[in-house]
């Protein structure tokens, strides 16, 4: 725990990755605040611990944000409408969730005397690209709003840094295993869903490339942005990624790691199909292994494993039919606006 900053505020910590960081917080002795619309409910996180304060809020209203802020020293800005498949919602929701709310969340930590700030950003700010290695310095090449937003909050975060507000952002490859509020929507979950219950995992295109890092060092790299020294930290982006796979290797890795861990299953096929979703994109994580020291410890292979395990304990029941384990299915289904 970095004594610097002993209570820290995640704004959508509710979610996929906020129910694997907040007990790792609580656990280090953190004082912490989820600030969470909770479109998906609360219930997964450990709402008994006297440390933890969950503030149902919308970070569009920043009066409630506001109020929350007293005594935080970190935030860690999560909250997002969070996947490239959002365009099917209304476009004006991911504008005023994703890029309105933005800059009035950093002003209002500013001025509340936050000390740090992280944001959350995506390696899909990427887009599509041909270079072998794409470090935080290529261009940005925005496909959807999802990814478009990310990018063009980046900027605004860094306008407002000062001596006495650390900014830096995390560009994530996508994440993948089992979480408490799992998704099932993400591409590595998505293949182990259909593995599994299906018996075939079926393909959309095949050559795109996609990054991907296991939660569980998600997670630590997090952590890492709490307990990094100012100077190393302030106003950088840091890619955070692990494994660069085409989305048929990993369709390949999901069979293999399945027809281990389910024996006297039938051999899983792969069926590919087309797909209109054309992100590919190959990150390099140099810049935060050189100074930051951070190495990921957990592969693609585990978190299969991991859902494996859920499966198996019955934790996923209803995994193509409960809405709750896909976001834009579940935001229709409420009506979110």
């Amino acid at each position: 725990m970095n004594t610097d900053f002993p209570h820290v505020l995640l704004t959508g910590g509710a979610g996929y990755v906020g129910n694997r960081l907040v007990p790792e917080l609580l656990r280090e002795g953190y004082k912490v605040t989820v600030y969470d619309i909770c479109y998906f409910g609360d219930q997964t996180l450990p709402l008994d611990n006297p440390n933890l304060t969950v503030v149902k809020g919308d970070i569009r209203d920043i009066n409630r944000f506001k109020e929350t802020l007293f005594g935080v020293n970190a935030v860690l800005h999560l909250a997002c409408i969070s996947n490239d498949a959002s365009f099917e919602l209304d476009e004006g929701l991911s504008t005023s969730i994703n890029l309105n709310a933005f800059e009035p969340l950093v002003v209002e930590a500013k001025a509340a005397g936050v000390k740090r700030f992280v944001y959350c950003s995506s390696s899909s700010v990427y887009g599509v690209s041909d270079q072998p290695d794409v470090t935080e310095d290529h261009p940005l090449v925005p496909l959807t709003l999802y990814n478009k937003y990310k990018g063009m909050c980046e900027p605004v975060l860094f306008k407002h840094m000062a001596d006495d507000f650390t900014c830096v952002v995390i560009r994530p490859a996508t994440v993948c295993g089992y979480s408490p509020r799992c998704r099932l929507d993400l591409s590595v979950n998505i293949l182990t869903n259909h593995a599994i219950n299906k018996g075939e995992i079926t393909v959309f295109g095949g050559s795109q490339k996609r990054p991907n890092l296991n939660i569980e060092d998600m997670v630590r790299v997090y952590k890492l942005m709490l307990d990094a020294p100012k100077e190393k930290i302030q106003g950088e982006i840091f890619n955070a990624g692990y494994q660069n796979n085409t989305i048929m290797e990993l369709a390949q890795m999901v069979k293999k790691v399945v027809e281990e861990e389910y024996p006297n299953v039938e051999e899983i096929g792969i069926k590919i199909t087309d797909s209109d979703d054309n992100r590919s994109y190959h990150i390099n994580s140099d810049k935060i292994r050189k100074i930051l020291g951070f190495k990921p410890e957990y592969s693609i292979e585990d978190a299969v494993r991991t859902m494996c395990k859920a499966f198996k304990d019955n934790e996923l029941p209803e995994s193509f039919d409960r809405d709750w384990y896909y976001n834009v299915r579940t935001m229709k289904a409420i009506g979110a606006e």
